[in-house]
């Protein structure tokens, strides 16, 4: 890694990023290890994001994971991860109910998990005055807008958002509205590419899109999906890039058919005992040992 991706990154980063035009890497960990190579490789933005719920804990949506859970995670994420901004998702009903309680889950990520910020989705009145008082405390804030999981049913499934021009004007209002209660970044997920376009030139806060076309000033993907990981289904906006789930499947059926051989483990992977020993043990225990000769796999 150059010298010029070692650096923390913070909110002022994403700022210079999008002044100079340099498009922002993000995705998802929910682990040490993963969280740890992509640090290692530059990624800029660290989400735990609430796809927590769907993949690594089997769940149909979103909804089920807890703030104990998201917890959790986060702090196994910013242990592996020295350069990134780790950014956490406030759960469902963590924040949508009670002004108090929002800050107050808010302030756990920061405090108990080292996150460095929190994300929420839509913007409501609540979720501005979240964002204003979550800010003023000194907790940076991302939007997220468009499809919002957390609002499935209300949506009526995974829908693109913004297609009319009415649905496009509130998206725009929204995201101007979440930049002045403070929000420093907002996702954007599946919404025309030309309206987050104009989102994205209408703002002077950096957007992240997902499903949302190329003009965005950065991108997100679910890390699992990136990698073929993750395959219950495949979203239109997800490119893979690799096919763990294969290299996965096959690398355990090599593995159970060296065991069922007696092909694992082999001498090299094994641990000897000293010679001398063995005849002591032999006297001590009365045993007689039966060479049963070595397998060649």
């Amino acid at each position: 890694m150059s010298s010029t991706v070692s650096k923390k990154i913070s909110t002022l980063t994403f700022q210079k990023y999008k002044q100079e035009g340099r498009k922002i890497v993000c995705l998802t960990a929910y682990d040490y290890s993963t969280a740890k190579i992509l640090d290692k490789t530059g990624v800029d933005i660290i989400l735990v994001g609430d796809s927590l719920a769907m993949v690594a804990l089997g769940h149909p949506t979103t909804h089920a994971v807890t703030m104990d859970e998201m917890i959790h995670h986060t702090r196994a994420v910013t242990r592996g991860v020295s350069r990134a901004f780790v950014v956490a998702d406030l759960p469902f009903m963590s924040y949508q109910v009670d002004l108090k309680e929002a800050i107050s889950n808010a302030g756990r990520f920061i405090k108990e998990a080292a996150a460095e910020a929190v994300k929420l989705e839509g913007a409501t009145e609540l979720n501005l005055e979240t964002v204003r008082r979550l800010v003023d405390m000194g907790i940076p804030v991302m939007g997220h807008l468009g499809f919002t999981p957390q609002s499935i049913h209300a949506l009526g499934g995974t829908r693109v958002q913004g297609r009319t021009a009415e649905q496009a004007a509130k998206l725009i209002q929204d995201a101007e509205a979440l930049e002045q209660a403070g929000a420093f970044s907002i996702v954007l997920e599946m919404v025309p590419s030309m309206v987050a376009q104009l989102i994205s030139e209408q703002l002077t806060i950096p957007t992240v899109g997902i499903g949302a076309g190329k003009f965005c000033d950065g991108q997100i993907l679910v890390t699992d999906d990136l990698l073929g990981k993750y395959t219950d289904f495949l979203p239109r906006f997800v490119r893979r890039y690799a096919n763990l789930s294969e290299v996965c499947s096959q690398a355990v059926e090599a593995y159970a058919t060296d065991v069922r051989q007696s092909c694992f483990p082999c001498e090299d992977e094994s641990f000897t005992f000293p010679p001398d020993e063995e005849a002591a043990l032999r006297s001590l225990m009365d045993i007689t040992f039966i060479s049963k000769g070595e397998l060649s796999c």
